[in-house]
């Protein structure tokens, strides 16, 4: 399939990857997990004494380590862990791409779109000490700071002196697949030659219990995680909160060329749109056409994606919704996993982990296949899904979906890179 491009449009490529996550914080870790078909859910001892809380599995990142010079107090007091996670895996997405020249970094050419479900859940108790208790005791002058939608870009920005644009995407589940969509839109517009792009967040009960509160969150095998979330899956009890922060570094490619920067992969196509209808019941027909409007963004058909990366909750609401959007779009022809499986759901940033890890086995020519999927559900359609072991497939092209509650829908298109 050769893509209907437009000679006219800008493109935009991926140069930089830092990653932070439960099944590690570089590639080789990370591919002898999928490989090994082994999740990396784990019981939660802590959560065992709070009171109200079913769930007690989820998926920690994998520690990293900081330089004590860099990371200082005064550097640090307005940072919470999810802000830490975003500004360490930019770090790390920087030095990857080659881009840490200040004066490049400060040159207004270079943009932050990033976002997570919130700031960390710490500072928002010490703000509802007063609201409860009416008093201030636990809050000082970084407190906002550290709670606030923006935290982790704003940390970003001002950790690197990026002086170019911020668009802060804290829409839940989306909230990093929008940052990769926006920033490549971005870059079309010609608005910044580079953009930091991606998603952070934090495992803290405070999550958990929103979603078990939703009936949302897996409580059967808190004595057997290993065996959960089961995405797709007849036996599926609902998801598992993940933590970890993912940055890609999104750029023009004459700029990338020009530095002889190496590439990743090429980033075809965005789709983003929103139910309109229930803010948690989502809806088939429009997940459907935000595939549909990332497809005709590529100059794509439907028949030349070779993989498609699920969102894949392990809902019922949510799978079984997915899967047949999924099967309106690619029947069963096409096939379908989803790394939540693998590493839990990791909220706001599951989208720029899954892209990452998506276009790293289309590099490689092989996909996981869904931990714990044995027998597909009933109330989901017959996707092709991979099953049992990983899967040679050889293919250019593969499509990352994501799903929010507000019923946010984002769809994106990358490509292998032949150097043409």
């Amino acid at each position: 399939m050769t893509i209907k491009r437009n000679p006219h449009k800008p493109r935009v490529v991926v140069t930089g990857v830092g990653a932070i996550s439960p099944l590690g914080n570089d590639w080789d870790s990370v591919r002898a997990k999928l490989l090994s078909c082994t999740n990396a859910v784990q019981k939660i001892e802590a959560w065992g004494g709070i009171e109200g809380l079913r769930t007690l599995v989820g998926c920690p990142a994998m520690p990293f380590e900081l330089d004590k010079e860099r990371y200082n107090r005064k550097s640090m007091r307005s940072m919470g862990r999810v802000a830490v996670l975003g500004v360490r895996a930019t770090e790390i997405a920087l030095e990857d791409a080659g881009l840490t020249d200040p004066a490049f970094l400060g040159s207004g050419d270079v943009g932050i779109a990033y976002g997570s479900c919130s700031g960390t859940p710490g500072a928002i108790a010490d703000i509802a000490e007063l609201v409860l208790h009416g008093t201030t005791r636990g809050m000082n002058a970084n407190t906002y700071i550290r709670m606030m939608a923006h935290t982790a870009p704003v940390n970003i920005g001002i950790f690197f002196g990026i002086k170019g644009r911020i668009i802060t995407t804290s829409s839940a589940c989306t909230s990093s697949s929008q940052a990769i969509g926006y920033s490549y839109e971005s870059i079309l517009a010609g608005k910044a030659s580079v953009m930091i792009a991606g998603g952070s967040e934090e495992l803290d009960a405070s999550d958990a219990a929103i979603f078990d509160t939703l009936f949302a969150t897996s409580t059967e095998f808190n004595d057997a995680p290993q065996l959960t979330p089961r995405p797709f899956d007849a036996r599926r009890d609902g998801l598992v909160i993940g933590e970890g922060g993912c940055t890609l570094i999104l750029e023009e490619l004459e700029h990338a060329r020009s530095r002889g920067a190496h590439i990743y992969a090429e980033v075809l196509g965005f789709g983003t749109n929103s139910d309109g209808a229930h803010i948690t019941s989502p809806q088939s027909e429009q997940m459907a056409r935000a595939m549909g409007l990332a497809l005709k963004d590529a100059g794509l058909e439907a028949s030349d994606i070779g993989y498609v990366n699920a969102h894949g909750t392990a809902t019922d609401r949510g799978d079984a919704a997915e899967s047949a959007a999924t099967f309106e779009v690619f029947g069963d022809h096409t096939p379908v996993s989803t790394i939540k499986s693998y590493m839990g759901h990791t909220l706001g940033a599951c989208g720029s982990l899954e892209a990452w890890m998506s276009m790293q086995m289309m590099n490689e020519g092989w996909f996981a296949p869904n931990v714990n999927l044995e027998t597909p559900a009933e109330d989901c359609a017959r996707l092709d899904y991979i099953m049992g072991e990983p899967r040679r497939i050889d293919t250019d092209y593969v499509m990352s979906n994501n799903f929010a509650f507000g019923g946010i829908n984002t769809s994106l298109v990358f490509g292998r890179w032949k150097g043409e």
